[in-house]
């Protein structure tokens, strides 16, 4: 998943409440209400440099689906900004579009507002059986022991891309491997008179991502086995404190950086302006912004020690985007069409490679399209080193509140104002007051 608006998670808790009476049909003026077997609308998720790359992506790809079942697809591509509080806006009021693509990790919170199709054995078997695809994505479908809510579209991980050149300057000859490395990287890099880190403070999804990664390291979730809102634990605070410290204390992560948004950082980046940045698949959007694949290497996420994998070795989320259909559809025959269309082996390999993103589907991730040096160092987190962030209901409030805590806390850094484990601790303190009680 890329990013979302603070503000639209607030949203969540009255969806909850209000969905299961808003799901039984719809209107002429929404997709979910489309009375044509021949027509589907499809909101998709702004996965390329603009919303216009997405339309040059997708369309031909929708114009091959028509063709292949008289069914015509109405494509509206949307902003992250806007993604969740529009989906939130359709589980309440009924008026969806027919299929959607949904941030991964939204998937259980999506789920308990029981506006989406569950995808169970009879649905799965529809398009081809839900082995096709790999289990790293399939953990982030939905709350376990429950049918998902959506299927694997695109799987991402997070690495960490060196400006080479940058490197070879400061006289560095591999990438860091631990963070305690990357720190003294980066004095190396900032004698140099060039920037170290890119980061995205007021990105709250960014910020949410890397410090799971950190509690992942330190020991620690950010919820209880029974889904309880736990942030004040003492690896929790020590994992926000060390993602903060790279600006706070260790000065790689420039203080700038505090108030960037979606995509900065990897304008940065692709500029030559830093010299590494931790981003999930970001190929094809440094290609877009003119930066050629042997300007720069791609290396694992760093860890505390040793080499990534399982336990506290996790140096990724799961990342990536499902399929969804609103089950109170019109066309739920045409929607499971179209999924299936989405995930068969063909379109995988063709989506996933203008996307720079991996195929969840196990024959396409085989592909030769995808054994590049930078691909095979994707696939190898995913299988060895990643963990879905909690596919809790309240997940998205989650992202909300703990994100803009460590945006606060980022500000502060920025501003000279003491980072300390006391401070910390009471911004997250309040984030777990801000989350529903159970």
């Amino acid at each position: 998943m890329r990013s979302i608006r603070a503000a639209a998670v607030g949203a969540v808790t009255m969806s909850l409440a209000l969905a299961a009476s808003a799901c039984g049909g719809g209107s002429s003026t929404g997709g979910g209400s489309n009375d044509s077997p021949k027509t589907l609308t499809y909101w998709a998720s702004n996965q390329g440099a603009s919303i216009e790359v997405d339309k040059k992506v997708l369309q031909p790809e929708l114009d091959k689906f028509e063709k292949q079942t008289g069914i015509k697809v109405k494509l509206e591509v949307v902003p992250w900004s806007d993604l969740l509080n529009r989906i939130l806006t359709a589980t309440t009021s009924g008026q969806g579009p027919d299929v959607l693509n949904i941030g991964n990790t939204w998937s259980a919170s999506l789920q308990a507002t029981g506006a989406l199709l569950p995808w169970d054995a009879k649905n799965f078997e529809k398009i081809g059986g839900k082995d096709r695809f790999v289990d790293s994505a399939l953990g982030s479908t939905g709350a376990e022991g429950k049918d998902p809510a959506a299927v694997p579209l695109y799987s991402m991980a997070y690495a960490l891309y060196y400006n080479k050149q940058i490197f070879a300057d400061a006289g560095i000859a591999k990438p860091p491997v631990t963070w305690d490395e990357l720190i003294a990287d980066g004095k190396k890099i900032s004698a140099k008179g060039k920037s170290v880190l890119g980061a995205e403070g007021s990105n709250l999804s960014e910020n949410i991502h890397h410090v799971f990664v950190f509690g992942k390291q330190h020991g620690a979730d950010f919820f209880t086995p029974d889904g309880k809102a736990d942030f004040t634990s003492d690896g929790v605070v020590a994992a926000v404190k060390q993602y903060v410290d790279l600006m706070a204390k260790d000065k790689v992560i420039p203080t700038g950086n505090a108030e960037y948004a979606q995509n900065q950082s990897v304008s940065d980046f692709a500029k030559g302006k830093q010299a590494m940045l931790l981003w999930q698949s970001a190929a094809a959007n440094l290609k877009s912004q003119g930066m050629s694949e042997d300007q720069y290497g791609i290396a694992p996420v760093p860890v505390q020690s040793g080499t990534p994998g399982t336990g506290n070795q996790v140096n990724s989320m799961v990342a990536g985007i499902n399929l969804a259909v609103f089950k109170n559809s019109h066309n739920l025959d045409g929607a499971t069409k179209f999924v299936k269309f989405m995930t068969s082996d063909e379109e995988q390999k063709v989506l996933n490679t203008a996307y720079s993103s991996i195929p969840p589907v196990k024959a396409a991730q085989e592909d030769s399209a995808f054994t590049s040096p930078s691909n095979a160092v994707l696939k190898d987190t995913l299988a060895k080193s990643a963990s879905a962030l909690p596919q809790v209901a309240d997940e998205s409030q989650f992202e909300t509140a703990v994100g803009t805590a460590v945006k606060e806390l980022f500000a502060d850094a920025a501003a000279g104002r003491p980072v300390t484990t006391e401070s910390v601790k009471a911004k997250l303190q309040k984030a777990q007051q801000q989350m529903p009680t159970k």
